[in-house]
């Protein structure tokens, strides 16, 4: 199969080294020199340092509501990872594109800067807009900045499209997520005399009993929601840091955790429940609680207009799904009371692996989709 132009697009976008939490500025002012020769007018949003930023670009009549396309253009770390193939350059074989960001998410990005180079040379009725955002993979953080400024917007879009790697299958909803740091206080003592100190190793492990036990009520007796592989809200724990010897009775002990809810559950309520329990259960000392980053989950009708004029462009018998990752997309239903679809090429099995790649049927068939798209806009 010949590469076509999105394929040679993505090319170029994965060889920008585009990691989160490292300057994206490059490839958005590639993306903006490119639109901007066809006469695009492109935003850019950038954060404190100047070194990232959001891009937001309109083609076609700016006083109504359109259908805006978004994606991230960060990508994972690729250290420790056995590559066989340059994680940076792109390799073509066997139909398929190699290369870091290849599904998640660069190939839509590059659908996404096609059809609007296409949709610019045409008459719109209703504008096809860009939204590109810098470190989504670390919690969406770069694309708030987006939404502050479009919240002032005179016109919202109709319809937001986040083209997470979904084979081309709409994605209705997505959970939300949370994310926390657990300071666990203790008091440093010689360990020959553990017991007379409090060990906050041991105030950490309590903790995460009462997250257990709160995981099982969930899961026995909480929201059910079968759209999802997993179909109750989740607490899960990644990291933990304590103690400085063994002979040293931990002072201190900190620990990372998430709570994943579905639509019908808050965060907040869950961890309150968590305290209590953990209480109740006799814990003397509880941790202090930060909330490090936090994003709405995701829940659009399947009957909605928004899933039907979907469908009308998309092959018969197009599934729609609930995933399992998070994406942008709540964020822009939340602030901006926009509905948001998930829609876009490659699969999220391969997606923060070695190797990872996206066929090129699956970039051509998200071409077919967008060109539909802008049939339906002008």
């Amino acid at each position: 199969m010949t590469p076509g132009r999105s394929a040679e697009l993505l090319k170029a976008l994965i060889a920008f080294p585009t990691i989160s939490r490292t300057p994206n500025l490059t490839l958005i002012e590639h993306v903006a020199g490119l639109l901007g020769a066809a006469g695009i007018a492109c935003t850019l949003v950038r954060n404190d340092a100047g070194t990232c930023a959001n891009l937001f670009a309109s083609t076609g009549p700016a006083h109504v509501p359109g259908v805006m396309l978004s994606g991230h253009t960060d990508v994972v770390p690729v250290e420790g990872q056995p590559w066989t193939v340059p994680p940076f350059e792109a390799t073509v074989r066997d139909g398929r594109l190699y290369g870091r960001g290849s599904a998640d998410m660069k190939g839509f990005v590059a659908c996404a800067v096609v059809a609007m180079l296409d949709a610019s040379a045409r008459t719109l009725r209703k504008p096809l807009q860009l939204a590109l955002s810098y470190d989504e993979e670390i919690g969406c953080v770069g694309v708030r900045r987006l939404i502050d400024v479009l919240e002032s917007a005179p016109v919202r879009p109709e319809l937001c499209v986040v083209g997470e790697p979904t084979m081309m299958q709409i994605a209705t909803g997505h959970k939300g997520k949370a994310a926390y740091r657990a300071v666990c206080c203790g008091e440093e003592g010689h360990s020959a005399l553990a017991p007379k100190y409090t060990n906050a190793i041991h105030v950490a492990t309590d903790w995460i009993t009462a997250m257990r036990a709160a995981q099982q009520q969930l899961a026995e007796h909480g929201v059910q929601d079968d759209g999802y592989d997993v179909p109750y809200s989740t607490i899960h724990v990644g990291t933990i840091h304590g103690g400085r010897a063994l002979n040293i009775v931990p002072n201190e002990c900190t620990l990372d955790f998430e709570i994943r809810t579905l639509a019908a559950d808050r965060a907040e309520a869950i961890l309150d429940g968590i305290r209590a329990r953990a209480a109740a259960d006799g814990s003397a000392t509880l941790p202090e609680i930060e909330e490090v980053n936090a994003y709405p989950g995701l829940e659009t009708h399947v009957t909605s207009d928004a899933v039907r004029f979907l469908e009308a462009l998309l092959p018969p018998g197009t599934d729609t799904r609930k995933v399992a990752f998070g994406t942008e997309g709540g964020l822009f239903s939340a602030r901006l009371s926009v509905p948001a679809l998930v829609c876009g090429p490659g699969d999220i099995a391969v997606a923060h692996k070695p190797d990872e790649f996206v066929e090129l049927a699956q970039l051509d068939a998200c071409d077919e989709f967008l060109a539909r798209l802008v049939g339906s806009l002008a």
